[in-house]
């Protein structure tokens, strides 16, 4: 099946056409640890994890490497504000981020490099680009030398006055020229710094990712993807050291781009102070209609975050897991994590095959519900049932079994709740009804929401999937 993604570099939708199609590889950029990650942060770890959930069925390796950035400017401000070493408010956060992503249903990568554990690797890196004449020790300081390539701006497709506005730095008198950035700069005794030909220092943000990249997956890979707001200047210039180190034009031959998480009319982020943490959030709502959420845009869309997306999302879950109740099964999606392309629904992936369509996934999974709703069958809706549970696999939902997921959140144990349920029933046999609307009452304030059907009275508590 041809897969195709929006290249940032080309500008347009190509076919994927992977170097080596026995391995694919992917790199993604993680979170910058110093504090719990916002909401913004969850989607390209989504978004990534849709991409790998759907090459590892297509083909017989997929390398995924997500990084984290453990050294950073901000990382040493909020460790001298709470007055703790660097490297262990690095680990809590690192661990954080890992239980908030988990949450979210998003699969672990191969390998998850940390910048700190890579200095040697980006050491070497560094004295290969000066000795090349692409980059300059000055100051204490090594600068990439920007004229030096060529290249430099095809990826973001930015002027020269694009560049300098964009980079938001300070145009050092040691640079040669405005446009050059950071590969490496000293560090005093209150700052993490290692060795180096240089003198004691760290390395600027950039480089760590084309280290870890050629480490890890070589020197050209696949696909490398990030949020919009990394193209430039993050990107542009990962791009140019690595293709300078490499003494070759190829780098990276798919770039693939998220879309921001807008709060109102802003971009959500840290500077502006309006951001909303997956932390605070799964206080009060399920990680898995937080990706929801996430998925019911389209990935290079901005999306806007509200309280009314999530509850849209919360009634769409709950609509899908009806949907298999109906069907009496009793398995989850996580039962398709090792199956072939041919046991998906083929409506899910060809949505997902052009440029991750996940709105068009996710609507092809509610018309399987519909279908299964529609259909007096049990074998067929169990079929479809089965389908409907391959393709949840595919974006990261329905890994829960269905009754329990109707089950959460009451102050009841189910036993308890089914004996109501029964002596309601019983009630309303005996004519009682001023007795039955009281159960229905009780059952209420404890957060059970009563559903009577054909086939019986259904049950689920107010929070199954939306707010706590």
């Amino acid at each position: 099946m041809d897969v195709y993604f929006h290249n940032t570099q080309s500008g347009r939708k190509e076919r994927f056409k992977p170097l080596d199609p026995q391995r694919i590889t992917i790199y993604a950029c993680g979170p910058t640890v110093y504090n719990y990650v916002h909401i913004g942060n969850g989607r390209p770890a989504v978004v990534f994890d849709v991409l790998y959930r759907l090459l590892s069925r297509l083909y017989p390796r997929v390398d995924y490497v997500r990084n984290i950035t453990d050294i950073d400017d901000k990382i040493n401000r909020a460790a001298a504000q709470l007055g703790e070493p660097i490297a262990k408010l690095a680990d809590r956060y690192t661990e954080a981020y890992r239980e908030d992503v988990n949450a979210l249903g998003v699969l672990a990568p191969m390998q998850e490099p940390r910048a700190t554990h890579h200095i040697p690797e980006i050491i070497s890196m560094i004295e290969r680009l000066i000795a090349k004449d692409h980059a300059y020790a000055a100051d204490g300081h090594v600068l990439f030398n920007v004229p030096s390539d060529p290249e430099y701006g095809s990826l973001s497709h930015r002027t020269l006055e694009d560049m300098i506005d964009g980079a938001r730095v300070e145009v050092a008198p040691y640079k040669r020229d405005p446009k050059d950035f950071v590969l490496w700069k000293p560090s005093n005794d209150d700052q993490p710094g290692w060795d180096s030909p240089w003198g004691r220092g760290r390395p600027g943000w950039h480089i760590e990712c084309s280290a870890m990249i050629e480490k890890h997956l070589g020197t050209v890979i696949d696909i490398h993807g990030g949020g919009s707001d990394l193209t430039f200047p993050h990107h542009e210039n990962e791009a140019a050291q690595s293709r300078c180190a490499h003494g070759s034009s190829d780098y990276v031959r798919y770039w693939l781009h998220n879309g921001m998480l807008t709060m109102g009319q802003e971009k959500m982020s840290k500077s502006l102070g309006n951001v909303v943490t997956i932390h605070e959030l799964r206080e009060r709502v399920s990680g898995e209609v937080l990706r929801y959420a996430l998925l019911s845009g389209h990935y290079r869309s901005q999306l806007a975050w509200s309280e009314d997306l999530l509850a849209q999302a919360g009634a769409s879950l709950d609509r899908l897991y009806g949907a298999i109740r109906d069907a009496q099964m009793n398995v989850t999606s996580i039962a398709y994590a090792n199956a072939g392309p041919e046991a998906f629904p083929q409506s899910v992936l060809s949505a997902l095959c052009d440029d991750l369509n996940t709105p068009e996934a996710l609507a092809a999974l509610h018309a399987l519900a519909s279908e299964i709703h529609r259909s007096d069958d049990p074998a067929q809706r169990e079929a479809l049932a089965a389908q409907l549970l391959a393709g949840g696999w595919l974006l990261g939902i329905l890994t829960e079994d269905a009754a329990s997921h109707f089950q959460q959140g009451s102050e009841l144990a189910p036993a308890a709740i089914e004996a109501l349920i029964g002596e309601r029933h019983q009630a309303r046999r005996d004519k009682n009804f001023a007795r039955a609307d009281e159960i229905r009452d009780q059952l209420t304030a404890s957060g059970v929401e009563l559903e009577d059907t054909r086939e019986g009275t259904r049950w689920k508590t107010a929070s199954a999937s939306g707010s706590a």
